[in-house]
């Protein structure tokens, strides 16, 4: 039960600050979250802990819980890619992040993988490519979801490279918000199925040109599909960090 509640306040809590109905700077209570939500002490404590990693929220002394702002937040992280996406405002201007990061970092992915995936690896991403070109034409969208979330997952790992691989819950919250926000055709393309197929027998035959230029054809594909979510959204400039010393 205590698991429960603990998940329940971080979505409530994180949902509110992505969605800016708390706004930076805003302060609140220990005591006030625990009356608010009618939990004990000890889970709005972890929950606060939780929203503290993900850069949402810090505790300062004598003042309280404050909210921190979007330049503060753990961008990568999960929870905040899925909570972005469900927020009413942001979500294109999250959408094109995500988009333009899988369209650099994926087809580099199937490069290495086509160098470096085991045998077995690249023997399950063929498997699961023909699964979905089978599904994909059903028009079983949820299926087709799992199995594209599979199919980019075991890229990334096949890749060799920890970094790419750890983008593997990152990637699987786009995937499951363009489904579920209503982004992705009835029946995907046949020309996308078929490239999903093109980079797994590039990654089997050993074929890294190949297998880049068919993962770049479907970001690019992506990208043609879900441009307009984000057409009027504005870009988000940061200040680059200046390191001491």
């Amino acid at each position: 039960m205590s698991s429960r509640l603990h998940s329940l306040v971080i979505e409530s809590l994180g949902r509110r600050i992505v969605s800016c109905e708390l706004a930076p700077g805003d302060t609140m209570l220990s005591e006030q979250l625990e009356s608010e939500l009618n939990v004990s002490r000890s889970v709005a404590r972890e929950a606060v802990r939780v929203l503290q990693s993900l850069g949402l929220v810090e505790t300062v002394k004598r003042v309280g819980i404050r909210v921190l702002p979007e330049t503060s937040w753990n961008v990568f992280d999960p929870y905040i890619v899925r909570w972005r996406l469900a927020a009413k405002s942001g979500k294109g201007a999250q959408l094109r992040s995500l988009t333009e990061l899988r369209s650099a970092v994926e087809p580099a992915a199937a490069e290495l993988a086509a160098q470096h995936a085991p045998e077995d690896m690249a023997a399950e991403l063929m498997a699961v490519a023909a699964k979905m070109r089978a599904v994909g034409r059903a028009g079983d969208l949820q299926q087709f979801l799992e199995l594209d979330i599979h199919y980019h997952a075991l890229v990334l790992a096949a890749s060799g490279n920890e970094m790419f691989s750890q983008m593997q819950s990152m990637i699987a919250e786009v995937l499951r918000g363009r489904t579920d926000y209503g982004l992705m055709p009835t029946h995907p393309h046949e020309e996308a199925l078929q490239w999903h197929v093109d980079v797994a027998n590039a990654i089997q035959a050993g074929q890294p040109e190949a297998a880049r230029a068919a993962m770049d054809q479907i970001m690019r594909r992506t990208k043609s599909e879900v441009e307009g979510v984000w057409k009027d959204e504005p870009r988000i400039f940061t200040q680059p960090e200046v390191l001491e010393g």
